[in-house]
């Protein structure tokens, strides 16, 4: 009995291991080797950051109304940020802090959409099939490819829109040529064809692929620096926590790309048709800069700094807390 029992042939350990009911498989070993549970799907993410959208937009408005309208200054009738705001609230009423609040709300729910849905998807193609881990590249390039993205699809119809709506002066409608987004759109497209609605496209590519290339990059390595949250691991930020990593990670954009965003401004308010001032994104910085200097290419950094590093601060804090209730909710960590 005991000859026989000893000459039996054992499984080898790899298929002992399969058999057992407990064991991981391979992909469950990638997830727990990338921090014990399966990503948040893309389609969450996006709708965690179209909320996050929404609530920026109805905060931070009047600060990108005077950003824009110091950016199309060329007379210097605006002496900064505080008189900017208070001659427009004076002379136009305080309603006008938040014109263009529907295109640019819409924009936002959209392109937050869109940026943090795209970026999901970008990561999990570049992801190392072995580890489940996203290299420095490989997330640096994700955000890259969500902001062109999105620059093409949403933001530039959008932000064209807005900034027709916002250098109007004025609240009749009698007085403005523009009267609603739907009524600005139309009239683009009728005047200058399908096209108008992508006027300064390719500053805004440039502007937003950069900007989401830092942003994503930035945001992740700030959470693991200062919190010890690595993605996948379960652990949920608090809001405050969340928005002092966002805040901080949207600091380097605006002063990395604030021609762009100058050069993009001038380009969608001029359209394509009457007084073409710049024939493209070179000559507009061109003819900045030999006309008005070059501090004039980053006119309206201050109320950058003042809408986007606070505006990813409230985005990040309500798409976290989403993100994050659904990782607790509906995705178990894996155990090998």
């Amino acid at each position: 009995m005991a000859s026989t029992s000893s000459s039996s042939p054992q499984p080898p350990p790899a298929a002992a291991a399969a058999a057992s009911p407990g064991a991981a498989s391979p992909s469950e070993e990638r997830y727990a080797g990338a921090g014990g549970r399966p990503p948040v799907p893309p389609y969450v993410k996006a709708a965690a950051g179209s909320l996050g959208g929404v609530m920026e937009a109805c905060c931070l408005q009047p600060i990108d109304v005077v950003k824009t309208r110091l950016q199309l200054d060329r007379t210097g009738a605006y002496r900064g940020i505080a008189h900017c705001g208070a001659t427009v609230a004076r002379a136009e009423g305080v309603r006008a802090l938040w014109k263009g609040l529907t295109p640019f709300a819409t924009h936002l729910t959209l392109k937050y959409a869109l940026r943090l849905g795209s970026n999901a998807v970008l990561q999990s193609a570049f992801k190392d099939p072995a580890t489940g881990k996203v290299s420095a590249h490989g997330r640096l390039a994700s955000g890259f490819g969500a902001g062109v993205i999105e620059a093409l699809l949403i933001v530039t119809p959008f932000e064209v829109v807005k900034i027709r709506l916002q250098q109007q002066k004025g609240l009749s409608p009698d007085l403005l040529r523009y009267k609603g987004p739907i009524h600005c759109a139309r009239t683009i497209v009728r005047e200058e064809g399908i096209f108008g609605l992508w006027s300064g496209a390719l500053p805004t590519v440039m502007r937003n692929g950069t900007n989401q290339a830092a942003m994503f990059s930035a945001k992740n390595t700030f959470d693991i620096v200062l919190w010890k949250k690595h993605e996948g691991d379960g652990k949920v930020l608090l809001p405050w926590q969340s928005m002092i990593s966002g805040f901080l990670a949207g600091t380097a954009g605006p002063v990395c790309t604030g021609p762009f965003d100058v050069v993009k401004t001038r380009l969608m308010a001029q359209g394509r048709t009457g007084d073409i001032k710049y024939k493209g994104m070179v000559h507009a910085i061109r003819t900045i800069y030999t006309e008005e200097g070059l501090r004039a290419l980053w006119k309206g950094l201050l109320p950058r700094l003042m809408r986007i590093p606070p505006g990813q601060a409230i985005m990040w804090a309500v798409a976290d807390q989403v993100m994050g209730l659904y990782e607790r909710t509906y995705l178990q960590p894996v155990h090998v």
